[in-house]
């Protein structure tokens, strides 16, 4: 199994920049013809919220033409800047195969591995939590798949990370979910966006991390009082692979073009 990661790509309506300097428009489309550069291909690719960047019915007209590129699932989920209703209505079962009517969450099977995607938006609010409906709806399917291991992905990390302005919008109710984890105990990894940045950490027993954007990442300053602010580093994706001996390895893809590859044996000394 290879899981391509994408996550926060802000897109805009034709024409905009996000915060009036970024073409999230243009570094999606760069994200996507990398995937589709990738050999072998993903066998499917998630997004980890933050789609648009208002949450505009335009905004999600773009991203559908461009995910729609892609010849492997792709499978979305919300995050604080994203809106359920033109979500829903645009990417829809396409891009979310949510059954809920009210929370866009999934399960993904995979032969040997399931993908538990897990909706964590609050409408308004740029920090997330988990309300008592859909930790129900996670313990449901942690039953559902007990006898297979399992890929979790949100949006909002349950962990910290240092980054302070960011950590003071992260899940609200982490150990909620730290619980759940615990106790399925089959959790491989924890799948997030948010954050802008590659973040990895041991918690509640399994690996977890963060992909950085498709598009502008945060400033990293370790410092409490760093105000919040981005770069333009270069943007990146995750892909997460599955070896046969059942272990799952986290790769990090730079975007962007990159002299090489060059072979060793012809460069050698």
């Amino acid at each position: 199994m290879l899981l391509a990661q994408i996550t926060d790509c802000h897109v805009t309506c034709p024409g905009r920049r996000a915060y009036r300097i970024v073409d999230t428009v243009d570094a999606l489309r760069q994200a996507v013809d990398a995937l589709l550069a990738l050999a072998p291909a993903p066998d499917a690719v998630i997004v980890t919220g933050d789609l648009a960047y208002d949450g505009r019915t335009e905004e999600y007209e773009v991203l559908a033409a461009e995910l729609g590129r892609l010849p492997m699932p792709v499978l979305a989920l919300p995050g604080n800047h994203d809106a359920r209703g033109p979500f829903r209505e645009i990417l829809g079962r396409r891009f979310c195969p949510s059954e809920d009517p009210q929370f866009l969450h999934f399960v993904y099977e995979f032969p040997e591995t399931t993908l538990i995607g897990l909706d964590t938006l609050v409408p308004g609010a740029d920090g997330g939590v988990l309300c008592s409906a859909r930790l129900a709806w996670l313990a449901k399917a942690f039953t559902r798949v007990r006898d297979k291991p399992v890929i979790l992905a949100l949006h909002h990390p349950p962990f910290a990370t240092g980054i302070a302005h960011m950590d003071r919008i992260g899940l609200a109710n982490p150990e909620d979910l730290e619980g759940l984890v615990r106790r399925h105990g089959r959790v491989q990894r924890i799948l997030c966006g948010h954050v802008h940045r590659a973040v990895q950490t041991i918690w509640a027993g399994t690996i977890a991390s963060i992909a950085p954007s498709t598009a502008h990442q945060v400033a990293l300053s370790l410092d409490p009082a760093a105000p919040s602010s981005f770069t333009l580093e270069p943007p990146g994706l995750h892909l997460h692979a599955r070896l046969p001996n059942g272990a799952i390895v986290t790769h990090l893809l730079p975007l962007g073009a990159w002299p090489g590859p060059y072979r060793f044996s012809e460069y050698a000394a």
